[in-house]
């Protein structure tokens, strides 16, 4: 990969951890990817939404983190949407194999949503 991709993760504020982790994963000199975070870490003020917006449209993709945490979450799933609206490539990505919903929210329609490897994640950002 020739240059790092400015990627944003929608998350549900419950499933932080595995932001973290994900992030911690692509500085990890043995990892096939890099990436340059451009996810939303703090809450913002009733600007939040144009601000998040923006803050996507700069991306080259988005990485939905998925758990049975997601259907609840409404600005993750307003993130998702809004990536969809602004035509930035989407992946969705569960969290861990035991936290999978059995069901998935109507915002991850037709959204690809695979188990977190690295294999996969490379796949992706390679993609991009």
């Amino acid at each position: 990969m020739a240059t790092k991709n400015r990627i944003f993760i929608a998350f549900a504020v419950e499933d932080k951890w595995a932001r973290d982790y994900l992030v911690g994963q692509a500085k990890n000199e043995k990892s096939p990817f890099e990436f340059v975070d451009m996810s939303v870490k703090e809450p913002w003020d009733e600007q939040w939404k144009a601000k998040c917006r923006s803050r996507i449209k700069g991306c080259d993709g988005t990485i939905a983190l998925v758990s049975k945490n997601t259907k609840n979450a409404a600005g993750q799933l307003w993130e998702i949407k809004t990536s969809k609206e602004e035509g930035v490539p989407l992946r969705g990505i569960y969290t861990t194999t035991d936290d999978r919903p059995t069901s998935v929210p109507a915002e991850l329609t037709g959204v690809s949503i695979l188990g977190w490897t690295w294999a996969n994640i490379k796949a992706f950002l390679d993609a991009l």
